[in-house]
């Protein structure tokens, strides 16, 4: 384990014994949201996301200490482990390096080599493959290997079945792979070639190459795309003769009678074993790295979606456009209760506009609506028109295009028919699409992250590793928003540190039967909720109808007392918490000192500044302190834009080269890397997120082709005087 502290220590640039806190704590079961916001003094108050980042490589070092144990016991009960090999398998600091010096000994499937040497020419490739002989011929050398029943005819089949053997062994050597891999890595070309004359997306790689180490991770996950589909054939290059150099390099030896036959043997191994081999590792390997990427680029882009400013106590009407089948139409109130449902056909083939307008405006005036959230789907663009000219002369209305991803998932699954019983698929869909917009991150909690549509090619990731990913975003915005005891959901609940979906379903049935919590410590009382449980979750829910103050707020019942012992040191009482009464706190608390206080509390400086935090604002919501969503009351045409014309938008989604913005004209329109900002950035992620309200600028507008062209930096560059 010393050896693992050590490692960490030096990858993340952290103290050794912070890390074995850590460790220690993640084995004894608690949660990262958990130890990230509870456990500060024993992490030195790492984050989520470094905790997050030091769990995954844990598991990948214990991973790589349980393989050496296999591979040490494999090669051992061969009778082949020497003391060399121990310290190679010592050494190795990778999976790819273990297996590489394992490959000799590992069992093999039948092969070109496996045949000669049952066929005894083992002998014969061995003194070759030396290279000690100066004088005399190899024919010489294989006469006697001649061998009918074996099925080594002439000495043509000997030295065959040798040059099998020695391909097979030079392709086994570990120095050669890993510098052939370095090669690749540095100098390899990735191509693709079109396999059809059609146009597709995959156009552009067509007749495509680029150096591996440049390629962006979004063109990797292209190409494999297109690969599959079958529009694209694929393949690494390298310079041939600089990688058989390499291989010359470590084995050929010169002046002896087998040079040239080990010569011939290096050119076969290298085309015929090594080339696909490391071919399809590189491949493997760039693909790994692109999906990480993709993965941290969906999670980057989930927080602030989730995160997003809720549309608090508003009566929001829900509009889930179709064709076909209709509008539907859901009205909630503003703690998301539904009011009222129907469906209107404002869109073709029905069109029937006039009759749509009439039954909203009724609803409008009947249930006082002052927002209306808009899915972003199929028939989005004329519901967004139909609804622009229906509000245009009712100020009090506005609207906002809702992310709608993933919302049919929900309207189809278990958990929306146990919620809306009554409505069908389409109805819930209209209602998880108005909820959307008053409470992001508790509507969205109920999908699966992988539905909600702000990555890319997220269906090509390793669905575990990103279903992993997610769901630790997830948890920790569930975490910094906090969850209301008495109102939240099971679907809500089941996302807290410590709770799962049995207990979350319990502790709703507990409040239906008993009435609304009055604190935390009636949470011990559920079923299936034991002490540990209680102890990473109580942190993170919220009593507001309890007497103790410190139950609405994310002070952890551990740290009680220490918060009491705080208000009394600098002379406040609860009451003066609850009528936000502690304007002179932080001038309090350095005239005594924090480390002072601290220790007079018994908790450490983190926790103290955490409890002063959660005083000053008892109740939070983070998100509050955000810029609210982008709310509109009108809408451009593609047609209406033009270069130069200046608009605001949303940041919809971030991606790798750039990020898509809503200007309100039913397409997002793409700004470019190049276009971001006025200052080189390599991701655009460095400055931008989705939900982020930006000033653009027009580039180019492609009606026909559904494309808009935009630059935040031409509108930088427009506000200076």
């Amino acid at each position: 384990m010393t050896k693992i502290i050590n490692i960490l220590a030096k990858e993340l640039n952290l103290n050794p014994s912070h890390i074995e806190n850590v460790i220690t704590l993640i084995d004894e079961g608690n949660t990262i949201p958990f130890i990230a916001r509870y456990r500060k003094e024993l992490t030195g108050t790492m984050d989520d996301q470094i905790l997050r980042q030091l769990d995954e490589r844990l598991n990948y070092l214990r991973g790589l200490d349980k393989r050496r144990h296999e591979i040490t016991t494999s090669i051992d009960a061969q009778g082949k482990l020497t003391d060399q090999l121990v310290q190679n398998i010592e050494n190795a600091e990778t999976l790819a390096s273990l297996e590489d010096i394992y490959r000799p000994y590992k069992q093999k499937r039948r092969t070109r080599g496996t045949m000669a040497r049952e066929k005894g020419l083992e002998p014969l490739a061995a003194i070759l493959f030396a290279q000690n002989l100066k004088i005399g011929n190899i024919e010489k050398l294989a006469s006697p290997y001649i061998n009918d029943e074996k099925g080594v005819a002439t000495v043509e089949d000997a030295l065959s079945g040798a040059s099998d053997i020695i391909a097979e062994d030079i392709s086994d050597i570990a120095e050669i792979r890993s510098k052939l891999r370095v090669l690749f890595t540095k100098k390899g070309i990735l191509s693709s070639k079109g396999t059809t004359e059609d146009d597709s997306v995959y156009r552009l790689y067509y007749d495509f190459s680029q150096p591996i180490a440049k390629l962006p991770s979004h063109r990797i996950l292209a190409v494999n795309r297109g690969e599959n589909e079958k529009f694209l054939k694929v393949s690494l290059e390298i310079d041939l003769q600089t990688a058989l150099d390499i291989i010359r390099r470590i084995v050929l030896k010169q002046g002896s009678i087998s040079t040239d036959f080990v010569n011939t043997a290096i050119e076969d191994s290298y085309k015929r074993l090594i080339f696909p081999s490391i071919e399809r590792e590189i491949r493997n390997q760039l693909t790994d790295i692109a999906s990480q990427q993709a993965i941290s680029m969906f999670a980057l882009n989930l927080e602030p979606l989730l995160m997003q400013p809720p549309v608090k106590n508003k009566v929001t009407m829900g509009f889930d456009p179709a064709y076909r089948t209709g509008c539907k139409i859901a009205v909630v109130d503003g703690t998301g209760m539904v009011l009222d449902t129907t469906v209107v056909y404002p869109t073709p083939p029905a069109n029937k506009k006039e009759e749509a307008a009439k039954k909203l405006n009724q609803l409008i005036d009947k249930h006082k609506i002052e927002v209306i959230a808009i899915g972003n789907g199929t028939a989005s663009k004329e519901s967004e028109i139909f609804i622009a000219e229906l509000i245009k002369d009712i100020p009090s209305v506005a609207y906002m295009m809702v992310n709608e991803a993933g919302a049919s998932v929900y309207s189809a699954s278990k958990l929306g028919a146990e919620e809306f019983p009554e409505y069908d698929v389409s109805l819930r869909s209209a209602v998880s699409i108005a909820r959307r917009l008053q409470d992001p991150l508790a509507e969205l909690v109920k999908i699966d992250p992988k539905s909600i549509g702000v990555g890319q090619y997220q269906h090509d990731m390793p669905q575990a590793e990103l279903g992993e990913t997610l769901t630790g975003v997830v948890e920790n915005c569930v975490g910094r928003v906090g969850v209301d005891l008495n109102t939240a959901s099971p679907s809500l609940l089941s996302r807290v540190s410590g709770l799962n979906e049995t207990i979350a379903k319990n502790i709703v049935a507990f409040r239906n039967e008993n009435g609304i919590f009055t604190d935390r410590k009636t949470l011990k009382k559920v079923a299936k909720l034991g002490p540990k449980a209680f102890v990473q979750c109580a942190g993170f829910l919220r009593v507001g109808e309890s007497k103790n103050i410190l139950d609405n707020t994310s002070v952890h019942p551990e740290s009680y007392s220490a918060a009491e012992k705080l208000l009394e040191l600098c002379h406040y009482t609860e009451m003066d918490v609850k009528n936000n009464n502690l304007i002179e706190l932080r001038d309090r608390v350095a005239k005594l000192g924090e480390q002072n206080i601290a220790e007079i509390c018994g908790v450490g400086v983190p926790t103290i500044k955490d409890i002063i935090t959660e005083l000053l604002k008892p109740g939070r919501d983070p998100r509050d302190e955000l810029p609210a969503p982008m709310l509109r009351t009108d809408i451009l045409d593609m047609k209406d834009l033009k270069s130069g014309m200046e608009l605001t938008g949303t940041v919809r989604n971030v991606v790798d080269f750039g990020v898509f913005v809503d200007i309100g004209v039913h397409q997002d329109g793409l700004v470019h890397i190049s276009q971001c900002c006025n200052k080189f950035i390599k991701h655009p992620s460095e400055i931008l997120s989705v939900g982020d309200i930006v000033n653009t600028v027009v580039l180019e507008c492609d009606p026909d082709k559904n494309r808009i062209s935009l630059s935040i930096k031409q509108a930088e560059k427009n506000s200076k005087p």
